[in-house]
């Protein structure tokens, strides 16, 4: 992919994306690209983990000490999770949302399948009695194997955090650092980094957040820019609201 990475650990890679042409009503994005070989991921609920309200994401990180963090899907205002959502292979007792066809999955169950990547429901299985996968979060389908944008053209203008799938079978997480249609980022995606097989959108709004362990960050390496990525990635700038479920990733 035409983008410029900076290695922070083995496994996890970052970059500050600018579309420009290609794409000039989608902002700047922030970009993690993780390779499941050598990196794990982990659903966190705040209730099944007992505690007595959500979190920020920065005291999520304190928590879970995980190398990068994002917001996982939609909640309710009682900050019930909308959609299926597994931990360890089991239910945290949401139920499957009827419409939203994508679903990310991590850590298999059986030996030979992806160790982790996105599901569509629409023409893909997710047994949910015997889950082929320990972790799962259900979401919004963005853009598909087929090329095509899930998402009516019409909606509305939030910061958006989208997972998506290479075709090298890497994940990668895209959060836009301004107010954009998830219409115009699929649309991106699909026209200029074709490499991007599927992709999936997150919570957005005032939800949609990214952080990235700061001591990653290794001070001798890197140009002046990308050392100024570091405050970006550290949710520098912005306000940051409570967060009910969340997904970690940390080295295997």
């Amino acid at each position: 992919m035409d983008i410029s990475w900076e290695q922070l650990s083995a496994g996890i890679r970052v970059s500050v994306w600018k579309p420009g042409d290609r794409c000039p009503i989608v902002p700047t994005m922030l970009v993690v690209d993780m390779d499941p070989g050598r990196t794990k991921f982990s659903v966190h609920y705040y209730a099944q983990e007992g505690l007595p309200e959500p979190l920020r994401i920065d005291e999520w990180q304190k928590r879970t000490g995980h190398h990068v963090l994002f917001n996982a899907g939609l909640f309710r205002e009682n900050f019930a999770y909308l959609g299926l959502l597994y931990k360890g292979g089991r239910s945290l007792g949401s139920r499957r949302h009827p419409s939203w066809q994508g679903l990310f999955v991590a850590e298999p169950s059986a030996s030979g399948a992806p160790m982790a990547q996105i599901l569509d429901l629409a023409s893909e299985v997710f047994d949910e009695v015997r889950p082929p996968y320990r972790e799962a979060a259900q979401a919004l389908m963005l853009l598909d194997r087929t090329g095509k944008v899930r998402v009516r053209e019409m909606g509305k203008y939030a910061y958006q955090t989208i997972v998506a799938e290479a075709e090298t079978g890497h994940i990668l997480l895209f959060k836009s650092l301004g107010a954009v249609r998830l219409y115009d980022i699929g649309q991106c995606l699909k026209d200029a980094l074709p490499a991007v097989r599927q992709a999936m959108a997150m919570d957005g709004g005032s939800s949609s957040d990214v952080r990235i362990l700061e001591s990653l960050w290794q001070k001798e390496r890197g140009t002046e820019e990308r050392i100024s990525w570091k405050s970006l990635f550290a949710g520098g700038g912005g306000s940051h609201i409570p967060l009910p479920t969340v997904i970690g990733v940390s080295p295997r």
